[in-house]
């Protein structure tokens, strides 16, 4: 009982109370931080703020610490609806006429996507001092040649593979380019 010292309580009875000792607690480093420390807690929100994360969950056997900030657990967001202008919505908007007073919109277009088949760099011409392959308004078929990619110096050509017109041209020559990227938009009408 070298270790055990007793408290007197106010009923003339005593408690024991064991000190802590380094020694015959091998299994706790003496100062280590336990999970709910504050010492560790600050420690995590540093770490957090170092490395600009936004959640950590820790578990050591039936212990856990999870911190995140921003929401509480549970709720939820939504992104505020967008609105995009349309060429005729948008001269009304800047002329300042009412937006009632303007033509319903055309029913939107299904455009087809021309796409990238592999990654390397997108070339719309054959040659620098020649024209591009298509440009806007240009009438493709599906054997249409419309652009080079090249990879690993070697030029793969790019079929159209849809009929329509070229609407939209997604990349500028010389970019490099990803798989499945969108390199032309086609109007099937």
């Amino acid at each position: 009982m070298a270790d055990e010292k007793r408290k007197p309580t106010s009923a003339g009875s005593s408690i024991r109370k064991k000190e802590t000792d380094p020694i015959a607690a091998p299994e706790e480093a003496v100062g280590a931080p336990r999970p709910f420390d504050v010492k560790t807690v600050e420690f995590l929100i540093r770490l957090m703020r170092e490395h600009e994360l936004t959640e950590i969950d820790l578990r050591e056997g039936d212990q856990r610490v999870r911190l995140s900030k921003g929401l509480p657990a549970g709720a939820s967001y939504s992104l505020p609806a967008m609105s995009y202008a349309t060429p005729a919505s948008a001269g009304a908007a800047s002329s300042g006429a009412p937006a009632a007073t303007t033509a319903p919109a055309a029913p939107v277009k299904t455009l087809l996507d021309i796409k990238s088949e592999l990654i390397g760099t997108f070339y719309a011409k054959p040659k620098p001092d020649k024209d591009d392959y298509v440009k806007v308004g240009t009438r493709v078929t599906a054997d249409t040649l419309v652009c080079q990619i090249e990879a690993m110096k070697i030029f793969n050509e790019i079929r159209a593979g849809v009929a329509g017109v070229i609407t939209d041209v997604c990349v500028k020559n010389g970019d490099p380019v990803e798989y499945n990227k969108v390199l032309f938009r086609v109007d099937p009408s």
